[in-house]
Parts: structure tokens; sequence; C-alpha cells
């Protein structure tokens, strides 16, 4: 049976993780990089140090099971952080500019009072907002004269994390993304697409012209010379042997954004399935079909994937803080040694005690998007212990994804389905009782937490030729954990009503 291994470059840490073909999790190796703050409100990582563990966790598994035989290497990544880096060497050129990183702020602001949300809406499905890569670009173009000199005469690039590793990867011969990368960085055209036509398979676009718009890359000044080719998530990518990690080449098959891939992996291939992907933040996406519909006040809508020329669409939901906020209450107030004690001290208490935890620590984003605001604990008494501010911190999670849902129900015009989940924290089994009972929905966890993993994994084995359509992905077995709502609804609305007046007083 053929292996393949995914690379899994997240937020907090890179994964090398090794898959059987019916996605049995082999082995797995992970290795964290710090998280950078230069300011408040700044966020970077270093690119070289992420590279060098992608060779790190490479060499564990090699030393520990054989890859001879290995069919291909995948990689997903964490989404919007960008680097620039040099087109010969592959050497970053600065730090990576991280999602949460907010030193777009004010040109964001500038553009939206020049009226250009809805333009820039149109073609992208985004919002205009600093969590997206083009604004962060603009800042280190403004401020890095050196920097922006290379960008212009071209030796210098501009790259998505899994650009920047596949040409780290191939030594610098293929410089690519794929389509899901590529429509989170508000430089990219998700809604062009032409020649469609019906048959047994229903409507189905041909020629997508899914493609870098001069116009937006104009607005933001980023030079289109600079950015990747764009291909389909199941391609080949090129190959390598990983600098030698590897004992032979093997295609790099299989890239896809770290939200999305979850969403593959959970075989969300219909209109009204859900997931929600609990990590550093948590993205929620509900699968809306072929056609591009722009999102409303709350939501953007995201290119889930294209596979043979079609596109598939999805509302997405943004929550910036979620397992951070618990590696907050860890590293910088030292109230839990790591992350599985929350669960224990959240049920040490009989309930929250009338604290709420608001982690506005990059302002808020979906339903709210309100950058400015600040976070904050609230509800605090004389008898608040520190097992209630656990507990908080773990709710917040949970009363971020009711506001998401209920924001999605009511503008994506598509029925909600089903409610998936996976991520580290959905081992949390407080965390995801209490979701189940705050969004009223039955909730299905996935035993294998490396979903994102699996799902560029996924791609990768239909670039291979070794599944032929996601009818034969949807067949595959996979285990679940259900949780069921159980809470009365005047308590769930207590609660809520509760959450909601704290997120008043910070906006």
């Amino acid at each position: 049976m053929s292996r393949i291994l995914a690379i899994d470059q997240s937020t907090s840490a890179t994964k090398a993780v090794l898959f059987d073909a019916t996605g049995a999790l082999l082995a797995k190796s992970s290795r964290d990089h710090r998280q950078i703050y230069p300011q408040p409100g700044w966020v970077e990582h270093d690119a070289e140090e992420i590279w060098q563990n992608v060779l790190a966790v490479i060499r564990d598994l090699a030393a520990r099971h054989d890859l001879s035989q290995l069919a291909g290497l995948s990689l997903t990544n964490q989404r919007e952080t960008i680097v620039v880096f040099d087109r010969q060497t592959g050497q970053p050129l600065h730090h990576a500019l991280v999602w949460q990183d907010r030193r777009g702020d004010a040109l964001c602001q500038k553009l939206r009072e020049q009226g250009r949300e809805k333009l820039v809406q149109a073609k992208t499905g985004l919002k205009i907002d600093t969590y997206f890569s083009a604004s962060k670009l603009a800042w280190l173009i403004e401020n890095k004269p050196d920097l922006a000199a290379k960008l212009r005469d071209g030796s210098a690039v501009i790259g998505t994390m899994d650009a920047y590793l596949i040409h780290r990867l191939t030594g610098g011969s293929v410089f690519a993304t794929d389509h899901t990368n590529a429509s989170r960085t508000l430089l990219f055209d998700v809604a062009r697409h032409s020649n469609v036509e019906s048959g047994s398979e229903g409507t189905r676009h041909r020629n997508v012209e899914l493609r870098w718009d001069a116009e937006l890359c104009d607005l933001f000044g980023v030079p289109m010379n600079a950015l990747p080719e764009v291909r389909e998530s199941a391609s080949h990518f090129g190959e390598t042997n990983a600098d030698g990690a590897l004992p032979r080449r093997v295609p790099i098959v299989g890239v896809m954004g770290d939200s999305q891939a979850s969403l593959f992996a959970q075989r969300c291939f219909a209109p009204g399935a859900t997931k929600a992907t609990f990590g550093t933040g948590t993205s929620v996406l509900l699968n809306i079909g072929s056609q591009f519909k722009p999102a409303g006040q709350g939501a953007v809508t995201a290119l889930a994937w294209v596979h043979k020329g079609t596109p598939t669409y999805a509302s997405e939901g943004i929550i910036n803080f979620s397992a951070a906020t618990v590696a907050w209450l860890k590293d910088q107030l030292g109230l839990v040694r790591d992350a599985a004690e929350s669960e224990a001290l959240a049920l040490a208490v009989p309930d929250n005690g009338g604290v709420y935890l608001v982690p506005a620590f990059a302002g808020l984003s979906a339903p709210y998007w309100s950058p400015d605001a600040r976070a904050a604990i609230v509800g605090m008494t004389a008898h608040t212990r520190r097992e209630h501010i656990v507990r908080a911190a773990l709710e917040s999670i949970a009363y971020q994804l009711r506001d998401v849902l209920d924001m999605m129900r009511g503008e994506a015009g598509v029925g909600l389905q089903s409610l998936h989940a996976d991520g580290g924290p959905t081992r949390n089994q407080f965390l995801m009782q209490f979701t189940a009972d705050l969004t009223g929905v039955e909730l299905s966890v996935a035993d294998v937490a490396e979903s994102s993993a699996w799902g560029a994994a996924m791609n990768g084995l239909l670039a291979l030729g070794e599944f032929k359509s996601l009818d034969e992905l949807a067949a595959l077995p996979r285990s679940t954990r259900t949780y069921s709502p159980r809470m009365p609804a005047a308590e769930v609305k207590r609660l809520h009503d509760g959450w909601l007046a704290a997120v008043k007083r910070i906006l």
C-alpha cells in the first residue's frame, strides 16, 4: 500500500506526518518555531528556522521508518502568512509576516475610507483586512526600500509558506502555489470563470480564469512578476529529496492551505457540509457549491479548492484566537503548565463564575470585524479563581464559534447540514461538549487530529492516480466521536447573553 508524507507547516509548529493510502496515521514528528513580537500587534516568524524545522522533522521520521518506497510528499500550511525571499537562493529577506500581524491596519482603513471594499470583495470574496497578506506586503514595500528594489528588479519574490517551501524543497526549480493559498492574499481574482456548460454531471465551469489580478496588485503596490505560478491542489509541484533527508527524490503532490485541507479531509464535498478547525485560530468553512457568491457583512467567501477545472467555494468565518488563548494562559500568565491541564481545571469548577474572557488580542474578526478591539476578562469578583479564568478561556472558543455559525446561517443561503471538527483542541472533551451545547448542533470529531495533513495527502493521492475521483475518497473508512447538545436551552441563552454583553463592553 502506498505511503505518503505530508508536511503540515502551521502557525506554531512544523509536522511531518506519514500516512498510508487509507488515511491511517503511521508516524509523525513535530518541531515548534519561535513566535516573534517586535511591537504590539506585530507577529513574525523566522522563515529560515521553519525551513530547517521541515528538514529536521523529515530526518526524524526517516531515521525511524523506511521511506525508500514513499509515493510522494504533500504540503499544507498556515494561510496568509507571507515571505519575501531571494529568487535564486530561496533565502528569506525578512521575517515572515504572520496572518495575525496587524501592521497593515492603517492602509486597510485608508482603502476602506476610499470606498475600495466593494471592488476587493467582488474579486476576492474577502474583506480589506490585514488578516490577509496584501496590506502586510504593502507595508514591507513602503518601509523596506532595499527589499522593494529587489522586488522591482526581479531578484526577490513573494510567496505564502507553501510557495516558499516548495522553492526550497526543489532547489529553486519550482516557484508555484495552489489556488487555496493564492486566494488568501487579496491579490487573486476568485470570481472570474467562463464557458459554463451543463451535462450529466451537472453544471461545470471550464477554462477557469482564476488568476492574479493587475488591478488588485496595483492597489496594494505589489509587482505581479514577483508572484508564483498557481496550480490546482491535486497537481505535481516538482520533485525533492528534502536536501538529502529522504533516501530518493519523490514528487511533491497535493498542496493546500490548512483550513481548506481539513474541509477536504472531512469529505465536505457537498453544499451544506461544514467544518471547524480548532487551532491557533479557528476557521469555519461551509461548502456553498461551484458558484461564486459574495458574502454578507460578517463572513468571507473562500475558494475551497479547484479540481479538474471546477472551483468549489465556501463561506468562511474566521476566529483569530482559539487555542492561542490557552497558549497565552500558559506562556504569558503561567496559569497552566500545558494545554492538556486546561480541561481538568475547567471541570474543577461547576461553571464560569460569571467570568468571560474576550480574546481580542489582535482585534475581533467574524462576525464583528473590529481590528481596534482589545482583549479583556470581565465579571471577576473576589471569589474568582484560576479555574474560572481557564474555563472562561476555553468557553470563549465555543462562544466565538457560535457567533460565526449564527452569522453564516443568516448569510450563506445554504442550510447547515453537518458540523465536523478537527485540530488538536478537539482532544479537550469539555470544550467539544460545550461547543455542541452552545451551537445546538451535533458535533462530529475526527479521530485523526491531523486532518489538514491528511487533506493535503488526499490531494496528493489524487495527483498520483491512487484515487480517480472525490467519490472514491468519500468512500474511505473513517472513525469519529459524536457530541450531542444536552444543555437546557435557557442555560445556553443565559451563558451566551453574558458573552454578548462582555463583547459589547470592548467594542
